[in-house]
């Protein structure tokens, strides 16, 4: 009975040592993987999980480095900056040994927002031609799947990093791809598209508790963190409230290397007015905090004409609070009232948002000389007699209209507040605008209407983005 029993307790034994073995093993986070696209000139953090106390080695090109797992099994190490390149091999060793194959270094961009970020090439203008054409084996993409969290995640489960094919661009983001696509002719270096979006989302469930905790204006959110993210009857999270999206979506990415952010985001938002610009701030901030990147690049997409229900002049505001936007250093916007579809919130000329994006980067952070990267932005004005001169910034060689025609929806007013259409001419790089019916004005705006698609640009074919001055 006894050597029974001293059999049992072995055999036992020997099985919690097999489970225990089985379990001890190398993990990496789904960012990191066969394919990844590598920040090049900065420091590189490779990280995952691993048994407490087990050495674990990461090595790629001619670099070695060397740390243990922490306590709870978690390890770090930083790569020091590399070269662009391609065709390289990381290895990783622990427990066990995992290689991770045509691994590259080159510029890397994370790629939010909402459903005109999510927005697909396959979806897009001239689909079969741009499938058709997209052999670029080092432009290549990661989807992080919708994932709202309770708390934030140390990972999310993707499909991982893909290469551009004609199989895979269709499912990429639109306006990331078309941004990627303009760097990688440019630059001549291999470029990752991190694509965490998702349709239909307010911008509050993207921002981490440190953005909102810096803006003042949003103190009911910051004092009440602990309530968030909210849940649902059915007790799912709600996807819409605050931190949901950063939890499960931005959380788990960090510190991954990336040049930048790209955001198209505000229609779920709108309404809102200049307290968008707040929340703007809020991500910004927060995410420029996570990474521990004070200047990194931030670049977002000025929402399009649209007949959307409800204010007529809703869409205007947001638009004015994204423009405010640009107040703050290192961000950049591309304007698309040119290229907008009144009858569709989803307009299919991503090519050109995709390019208007990357002229900011191409100027503001590669160095480009000579790119004029952004359309007419309002810069004074001054009331002479009964008209009003527009002063503008980044007129580039000139301003002009797209049609030829004189400058349109410019609406001018008085002391009473009442704006009347006006006409509107160019001279020089100033706009002139006046109206017979107001001798004395004191205020104009320019594109104050959702389905306005005015006509002025500079000669370099950037439109001039929607304004309102004078009536403070």
């Amino acid at each position: 009975m006894k050597k029974t029993v001293h059999l049992t307790i072995m055999c036992m034994s020997t099985l919690v040592l097999l489970s225990t073995a089985a379990v001890a093993e190398l993990k990496l986070p789904s960012i990191i993987g066969d394919n990844m696209i590598l920040q090049r000139e900065q420091d590189v953090p490779i990280w995952g999980w691993d048994d407490p106390g087990t050495q674990v080695t990461v090595s790629i090109g001619d670099q070695t480095a060397s740390t243990k797992a922490d306590s709870d099994g978690k390890w770090l190490v930083n790569l020091k900056s590399m070269k662009a390149g391609d065709g390289l091999e990381m290895k990783i060793k622990g427990t066990n040994e995992v290689a991770l194959k045509n691994v590259a270094v080159g510029e890397v961009w994370l790629c939010s927002g909402q459903s005109n970020m999510e927005w697909i090439v396959r979806n897009s203008n001239n689909p079969q031609e741009e499938i058709a054409a997209a052999n670029y084996p080092n432009i290549r993409h990661i989807k992080i799947p919708h994932t709202p969290m309770a708390t934030p995640q140390e990972n999310v489960k993707s499909s991982g990093w893909e290469a551009t094919t004609p199989k895979t661009v269709p499912n990429f983001t639109a306006v990331g791809y078309f941004f990627g696509r303009m760097l990688h002719k440019e630059l001549d270096v291999p470029i990752g598209l991190i694509g965490s979006n998702w349709g239909g989302t307010r911008i509050e469930p993207w921002t981490p508790p440190v953005g909102f905790k810096n803006v003042p204006a949003l103190k009911n959110i910051a004092d009440n963190l602990d309530s968030f993210p909210q849940r649902k009857a059915n007790g799912a999270i709600n996807h819409q409230s605050p931190l949901a999206l950063y939890n499960g979506m931005i959380a788990p990415l960090v510190p991954y290397g990336i040049r930048g952010a790209l955001w198209y985001q505000g229609e779920s938002n709108r309404g809102e007015g200049m307290l968008y610009f707040e929340k703007k701030k809020a991500l910004i901030e927060g995410w420029r905090s996570l990474w521990n990147k004070p200047e990194m690049p931030f670049y977002f997409v000025q929402l399009a004409p649209y007949k959307y229900r409800g204010s007529e002049t809703a869409l205007a505001e947001i638009q004015e609070a994204q423009t405010a936007t640009l107040s703050i250093p290192h961000t950049g916007m591309a304007v698309t009232v040119d290229i907008s579809n009144t009858a569709d919130i989803h307009p299919r000329n991503k090519q050109d948002v995709g390019k208007r994006l990357a002229l900011w980067a191409l100027a503001k952070d590669y160095g480009k000389k000579g790119i004029v990267y952004s359309g007419p932005l309002y810069k004074s004005m001054k009331v002479d007699g009964n008209k009003i001169i527009v002063s503008f910034e980044h007129v580039g060689d000139g301003l002009t209209t797209r049609d030829g025609k004189a400058p349109s929806h410019f609406q001018i007013a008085g002391a009473d507040g009442n704006y009347v259409d006006a006409n509107a001419s160019i001279q020089g790089n100033t706009v002139v605008v006046h109206a017979d019916a107001v001798e004395a004005p004191k205020s104009v705006r320019y594109s104050w209407h959702q389905t306005d698609e005015p006509n002025l640009s500079n000669k370099n074919g950037l439109p001039a983005s929607p304004f309102r001055a004078g009536e403070k």
